[in-house]
């Protein structure tokens, strides 16, 4: 029984790897990502941060969250955190292209915080640092749609993942934010 147990236990935590089992050969602030502007976002300009970094979409029953990341990105942002939105069509729920998402996002949400230019966030053809996500926090850090949300601490690691369900001014996540920031 003790050997069933055991056995249970190992398959159970390699089929739910975490950050528990990484080895973490880069960290999130070695990576970046093109804004929406088409500048570089270099994430070392990020070092010593925490980073709540989000897959969104404009055409998603989710889009409203757009609203709480810019309540979390003013309230935070001074107390070191970065709010990155990541659109992307993964889901084809998004625009066509950058200039439309980002009118979208100013026009509709007032949105100030970082956004990427549109980006996969699954598959093969995901983003670099979506694949390093699932490499090193495992399936959980996969997008299984928009507005996914990943916590990264001040040390470049993924600390936590919340559903898309899970709303960006939830107590569960502010919760989290407070806890990495201090």
């Amino acid at each position: 029984m003790k050997k069933v147990i055991i056995t249970a236990i190992t398959i159970f935590m390699f089929f739910f790897k975490n950050s528990a089992l990484s080895n973490y050969e880069k960290i999130f602030f070695d990576f970046n990502i093109k804004s929406i502007s088409g500048d570089l976002i270099n994430f070392k300009d990020y070092k010593d941060k925490a980073v709540l970094m989000v897959n969104t979409a404009s055409f998603c029953g989710f889009t409203k969250q757009y609203e709480d990341l810019q309540i979390l990105w003013d309230k935070y942002k001074n107390k070191g955190l970065i709010v990155l939105g990541v659109p992307s069509n993964s889901f084809n729920q998004e625009k066509s292209n950058d200039e439309d998402v980002k009118k979208f996002c100013e026009v509709n949400f007032n949105i100030n915080f970082p956004i990427s230019t549109i980006t996969d966030v699954k598959g093969k053809n995901a983003h670099e640092i979506y694949k390093w996500a699932e490499n090193n926090y495992g399936k959980a850090a996969v997008p299984k749609w928009n507005f996914h949300k990943i916590l990264i601490n001040k040390e470049g690691k993924i600390i936590d993942t919340f559903a898309s369900f899970t709303k960006p001014l939830s107590r569960k996540i502010i919760n989290r934010i407070e806890e990495t920031l201090n």
